[in-house]
């Protein structure tokens, strides 16, 4: 998930009453909230490659999330430590109430990013095994409003704290808008800004009407049951979609005699009735959209695997570690094998059907790397 919706969660527990385990704890909430996402420190190698395999390992398992949810709090007390010696008083915070603070929020990281396609790998460092949730898309504005409905009104009492409130909602009623207007895959944009300017709405009626102070904490914990009931709701309608990815495979490998060895369901951005569906079968991988209450499906493709000859010289570009990072964490992967004729630099284009195409597009879902020309075709040249 972004990084706005782990920061509101972690705000979200801090004031439904985790905040009152000691002083500082909500800062720490936040931290934790955050802290396993450290691995993006890999970035700083320059390597994309690198970043995709490090992201969501070691900081996202179980052992790497106890281990940050007790490093922030032992950094958190000991600078507390030392800015209250520095002043000449002693320190009012627990670290016992930090530490529980902490653990409790940094365990809310890899169940956020569990919930969605991308996935976790909860087992390192025994297991590189991914689990997938797949029933919530990356990037969720409904989250921001369902946590910002709890945290804004009892967060943003002082003028300060409200300015930071007021340009975070125009950062982000940007990005919406630029969102709608791009037509970068937004369904029913007319709906979308609709609805975003009526939560707006909402936040600064229930701001004028004091409900923060009114409700107190009650108003973060109606927030995270109201996430929960959420997830709920997607995880059946998640079921619904699986159901249909599976009648929807059956008549196309019939078609093709095929045998489906793998499927999925994955979510869009803003429809939860439109779901992305893949498929892996002995002979190909598949991908399709399928709308909940419509037949059929739209946007198909098919990718047929590769035949001998072209395995072959995959398999030897797996040794290769950019590949070997690709095919750690592809999901759906393809692969195309281009120039094999020897009159042109020969390729072997790689993607995540999950989200991108061999040879189209460039990101660190997707790989193009020139190999050597096949041997079988340099003698015919």
């Amino acid at each position: 998930m972004d990084n706005l919706a782990h920061s509101l969660v972690g705000l979200a527990a801090a004031k439904a009453g985790l905040e009152k385990l000691s002083p500082g704890a909500t800062a720490v909430c936040i931290l934790s909230a955050n802290v396993p996402d450290i691995d993006f420190i890999a970035a700083f190698s320059g390597d994309r490659w690198t970043v995709l395999h490090y992201h969501r390992g070691l900081t996202h398992s179980i052992v790497g999330t106890i281990m940050l949810g007790l490093i922030v709090p032992s950094i958190f007390y000991s600078i507390g430590l030392l800015i209250s010696k520095i002043r000449g008083h002693a320190s009012s915070m627990k670290f016992r109430g930090l530490v529980a603070a902490s653990l409790i929020t940094a365990a809310t990281h890899p169940i956020l990013d569990w919930t969605n396609s991308y996935g976790v790998r909860p087992l390192l460092p025994w297991s590189g095994r991914w689990f997938y949730g797949d029933f919530v898309f990356v990037v969720d504005p409904m989250i921001w409003i369902i946590l910002g409905l709890g945290t804004f009104w009892l967060a943003s009492r002082s003028k300060a704290l409200l300015v930071f409130w007021i340009l975070l909602a125009l950062v982000l009623s940007s990005l919406t808008v630029y969102s709608i207007t791009s037509g970068r895959g937004v369904d029913h944009p007319v709906v979308v800004a609709v609805m975003w300017t009526l939560c707006l709405l909402v936040f600064a009626w229930g701001r004028k009407a004091n409900l923060g102070k009114r409700f107190g904490s009650r108003l973060a914990i109606a927030s995270l049951l109201l996430l929960l009931a959420y997830w709920g709701s997607l995880s059946l309608l998640h079921v619904r979609a699986m159901s249909r990815a599976n009648d929807e495979m059956a008549r196309l490998v019939s078609e093709n005699g095929e045998q489906v060895i793998l499927l999925a369901a994955t979510p869009v951005v803003v429809n939860p009735f439109r779901w992305r569906c893949l498929a892996e079968t002995n002979r190909g991988v598949y991908r399709f959209d399928v709308l909940l209450g419509d037949p059929g499906v739209t946007k198909l493709v098919r990718f047929e695997k590769l035949g001998p000859a072209d395995a072959e010289i995959l398999a030897e570009a797996r040794e290769n570690q950019k590949v070997q990072a690709f095919f750690e964490f592809a999901r759906f992967p393809v692969a195309r094998v281009s120039g094999t004729d020897c009159t042109s630099q020969t390729l072997v284009q790689l993607a995540d059907l999950r989200y991108t195409e061999p040879g189209l597009t460039r990101g660190s879902f997707a790989l193009e790397l020139p190999v050597d020309c096949p041997a079988g075709n340099k003698h015919g040249r």
